[in-house]
């Protein structure tokens, strides 16, 4: 019954609106058969998504298995709501890749299934591609589910479920506009976490569990907290300054966030003793607000926003904001564009990092003030990095670019690894009695003896990421396409800091990597990398042809010359990407001089107390062999 909530809505605005939101945009009107199946449809997959995430969430975090073998999930029926949510959740991505196809290309399914209709609007709009790669994560996570219940298994799943919400959204309403950027980034925590919110609440009242209020709560709070603010930023930036009342996307902004907080409310606040009855029926009432939230975000789908017809420039287009006056220093120093997925991210880690040591020290232990000092100067460096000038003009010059990308890629993670953060939380969470279900302690000791860690930090991978990132990036035209996304940007971004996390954490990390080198490895693995630094800032240099000629031709900036840019792009990544992996030598150096004082002053030590008995136990071995009379030879008769 709650399902037929959302779907109700969908179609019932496709069928009242009509035509009216396709000739709004300058769309020919597929027919209301077209449009009420689009709109069904996408109420199905996003439901189906979001009870997906939900589950693999609630599977991961707030039923764990109790015993000691952390390696295996409870929660069995909810990895089988997760299974059949998946598969529900793949069809309908696999029928919009056509339905959409033929919705936003303004024609009928009846003729986008005409012989070579469909291969041409497949690309005539960015949807039904997204919608491709939904059912594509879809089918994975329902086959993931079905034949496996490791832990680590059902983590990647969830975080797929996440990314594959995100794509619809991403290349929809979201995309162009002035400002968009902030709608991006705030969708990228919002959409996740309003899925999560709605999620739980639903399996909280088909599957109820009476033994884990307190974690329930903070997950219903967290998310519920997440899907707020990433509103608060949306909402002015879908309204393009009109007034939230003066327009239908407005009003259902408003509905969806009085349910939102509505579901806080039912959900949050109360008693923790009540009969189960009790706690079913208010799940129930919350469950109804769930659904007429996702009503309301269903129905906005089919209304165009007001900021789609807002005049803007092709730097709006692209990058969210014009960059009409040329990157001066006091331009990139002062001219701020702050990045809410990178101040965010860089929030978390620093809270979660001190409340960790706070607790170390409560315990009467110690940590080290220079590796706090090295957390904090990494995360300082990142955000002035994202949210500076510097971040402002990346995307209009290729220079501006480079310092950007040597930034987040050398300087900032090679402070972050020094932080030692996986000790740190190693340390300051407990490991829970094996008849007590897992907590955050054996969340982390199962990803760090995982496949897909040991994976990720294995040498050679680590290495040939983090050195063909720059040519696969900058010699193709993968650079070229990134660039006029915010989401492939930031996707971008991303990359550039994990690679580098994972390169320092290899040679110069506090944390001890699932296959640590020895020095002598160490300094082969940063010696080898320095080359194909310095060749491809050369190549970058001495290029005939200009890095993403197509983006910087539209952008057209009359400030900027691309030969030049370029030029002055690659003596940057020359110098910036050497100078990080020098000071890297010079540490491992003395970090492996120290490591063999302190063993010969050990070994020393030892020898003079008389308890190492290492040449006692050699010279045993020689006179052992001493004593062995040598084998006669054989006589022949």
């Amino acid at each position: 019954m709650l399902a037929a909530i959302p779907l109700a809505a969908g179609a019932t605005t496709a069928t009242l609106l009509g035509s009216t939101p396709y000739s709004r945009i300058s769309h020919g009107y597929p027919g209301a058969t077209t449009a009420v199946t689009s709109a069904m449809l996408n109420g199905v997959a996003t439901a189906a998504g979001a009870l997906c995430l939900a589950a693999l969430i609630r599977v991961a975090f707030l039923v764990a298995r109790t015993g000691r073998d952390r390696m295996r999930t409870g929660g069995g029926r909810e990895l089988d709501v997760a299974m059949w949510s998946g598969i529900v959740w793949f069809l309908s991505a696999a029928f919009l890749t056509v339905v959409d196809s033929a919705d936003a290309n303004g024609v009928s399914i009846a003729a986008a299934m005409q012989p070579g209709a469909l291969s041409h609007l497949l690309f005539g709009s960015y949807l039904p591609g997204a919608w491709i790669f939904v059912a594509i994560v879809a089918a994975v996570i329902s086959i993931v589910c079905f034949v496996t219940r490791t832990w680590v298994a059902v983590l990647v799943s969830a975080a797929l479920a996440a990314i594959a919400l995100l794509a619809p959204v991403l290349v929809t309403q979201v995309l162009v506009g002035p400002n968009h950027d902030y709608g991006g980034d705030a969708s990228m925590y919002g959409v996740p976490a309003f899925a999560v919110l709605i999620g739980l609440v639903v399996l909280e009242f088909a599957i109820p569990h009476t033994t884990i209020p307190a974690r329930l709560r903070t997950a219903l709070a967290v998310s519920g907290g997440f899907a707020l603010a990433a509103d608060a930023v949306v909402i002015p930036f879908e309204l393009a300054g009109t007034s939230i009342v003066a327009t239908p996307t407005g009003w259902l902004f408003l509905a969806k966030e009085v349910c939102v907080v509505a579901i806080l409310l039912v959900t949050l606040v109360g008693r923790r003793g009540w009969s189960a009855p009790l706690r079913t029926a208010r799940f129930a009432i919350a469950g109804l607000f769930a659904a007429g939230a996702l009503a309301a975000v269903i129905a906005m789908t089919r209304i165009p926003p007001p900021q789609f017809f807002i005049p803007t420039s092709i730097a709006q287009n692209f990058l969210g904001y014009n960059v009409s006056a040329p990157p001066t220093w006091l331009a990139l120093a002062f001219d701020w564009r702050p990045s809410i997925l990178f101040l965010t991210m860089s929030v978390i880690g620093v809270v979660t990092y001190l409340a960790a040591v706070r607790r170390l020290r409560r315990r009467g232990d110690l940590w080290s003030r220079g590796r706090t000092t090295a957390w904090l100067l990494g995360w300082i460096v990142v955000d002035l990095t994202t949210s500076s000038g510097v971040n402002r003009y990346s995307g209009a010059s290729f220079s501006v670019h480079m310092a950007f990308h040597m930034s987040l890629n050398m300087l900032g993670p090679l402070l972050l690894v020094l932080g030692g953060v996986v000790t740190l939380m190693l340390r300051a969470t407990t490991a829970h009695p094996a008849q007590v279900a897992a907590g955050p302690h054996e969340w982390l000791n199962t990803l760090l003896h995982s496949r897909v860690l040991r994976m990720g930090y294995n040498p050679l991978y680590v290495f040939v990421v983090f050195i063909g990132s720059y040519y696969a990036l900058y010699f193709t035209p993968i650079f070229d396409n990134a660039m006029r996304y915010h989401w492939s940007h930031q996707l971008m971004n991303l990359h550039f800091l994990s690679i580098g996390y994972l390169f320092y954490a290899i040679v110069i990390g506090v944390d001890l990597p699932p296959r640590p080198l020895p020095y002598i490895g160490k300094l082969g693995f940063v010696l080898a990398a320095m080359p194909f630094h310095a060749f491809f800032g050369v190549a970058v240099m001495t290029s005939k042809d200009i890095i993403a000629n197509t983006f910087y031709s539209y952008l057209d900036e009359p400030w900027m010359s691309l030969k030049s840019d370029q030029y002055l792009a690659g003596g940057i990544a020359w110098s910036a990407g050497e100078l990080p992996l020098i000071v890297v030598v010079v540490s491992l150096v003395t970090q492996w001089s120290r490591q063999d004082a302190r063993l010969a002053k050990r070994t020393d030590r030892h020898l003079d107390e008389g308890t190492d008995v290492s040449f006692d136990a050699y010279n045993d071995m020689l006179a052992r062999f001493a004593e062995r009379k040598p084998a006669q030879p054989e006589r022949t008769p």
